[in-house]
C-alpha cells in the first residue's frame, strides 16, 4: 500500500509538532514536510509532491485562503483541508469556493483528522450536509441575490441530468446514493459529476454543492 503523502501548514510550531506526532504514526500516512506560513506552501509542494495538505486558516504572512487558491489554480494540484477553529466562518467558506475539499476543527479527535486525510485522498469532500447548511447560513446575506443570479446563470450550462445530480450532490448524497435515488449506474453518475465539473470550471464536489445552495436549488427540492 502507497502512504499518503501529507504536508502539514501551520503557523503554530506545537500544532504541526502535535499533528505530526498524531498523523505521522500511521501505517498509511508520512509527513512530507511542514510549513508556518502560506507563502512557503507552493515551494514545499514542488519539492515533496504530496497527495493532501492540512492547511491553517490564519497564518501571518499569506494566509490558508490564499494559499489554497494559489495551489488549486494549479494543474495536479493536491487535496486541501482546511483546519479552523470555528464552524461557521465565512474564511471556511470562501477556502470551500477556491478549492478546498473539506475542513477539520482543530479540536478534532485524531481519529477523524486521519479519517478525513484518508477520505479526501480517496477523493472524498469532508463536508457533512449539516455543517454544509450551517456555514451556508452564515454567509448568506446581502449578497445573497447576486450570487444566486449568477449561480442560476452558471448552472444553465448543464443538461437536465447533470442538475439533477448537481443538486443530489449538493444535498450530500455518496455517488452510490444518486445511483439509487436517480435509477442510474454509479458509473453514470459519475460521468455526470465529471462532466458537471469541465462544463462549470469547478475542480470538486464541494465547489457543486455552493452552486447549487447559491442558486437555491437545494431549496426548489425540498431538502
Amino acid at each position: 500500500m502507497t502512504a499518503i503523502r501529507l504536508l502539514l501548514v501551520d503557523d503554530d510550531p506545537l500544532v504541526r509538532a502535535g499533528l505530526s506526532l498524531m498523523l505521522g504514526g500511521a501505517e498509511d500516512i508520512e509527513i512530507v514536510g511542514e510549513a508556518g506560513d502560506g507563502q512557503e506552501v507552493e515551494a514545499l509542494v514542488d519539492r515533496t509532491l504530496p497527495d493532501v495538505v492540512l492547511m491553517d486558516i490564519r497564518m501571518p504572512a499569506v494566509d490558508g485562503l490564499t494559499a489554497t487558491e494559489r495551489l488549486r489554480a494549479r494543474p495536479d494540484a493536491p487535496q486541501v483541508v482546511v483546519l479552523t477553529t470555528f464552524h461557521a466562518d465565512e474564511q471556511v467558506l470562501r477556502a470551500l469556493r477556491a478549492g478546498a475539499a473539506g475542513f477539520v476543527l482543530k479540536d478534532t479527535p485524531p481519529a477523524q483528522i486521519l479519517d478525513a486525510v484518508r477520505r479526501v485522498a480517496g477523493g472524498d469532500p469532508v463536508l457533512s450536509p449539516t455543517v454544509t447548511r450551517q456555514l451556508m447560513a452564515h454567509a448568506a446575506g446581502a449578497a445573497a441575490d447576486t450570487r444566486r443570479s449568477r449561480a442560476r446563470e452558471r448552472l444553465a450550462a448543464l443538461a437536465e441530468r447533470e442538475r439533477e445530480v448537481a443538486v443530489a450532490v449538493g444535498r450530500g448524497l455518496s455517488n452510490a446514493e444518486i445511483a439509487a435515488e436517480l435509477f442510474m449506474s454509479v458509473a453514470t453518475v459519475k460521468a455526470h459529476v465529471s462532466r458537471a465539473l469541465a462544463k462549470l470550471g469547478l475542480n470538486n464536489r464541494v465547489q457543486i454543492a455552493l452552486l447549487a445552495y447559491d442558486a437555491g436549488l437545494l431549496e426548489e427540492d425540498g431538502h
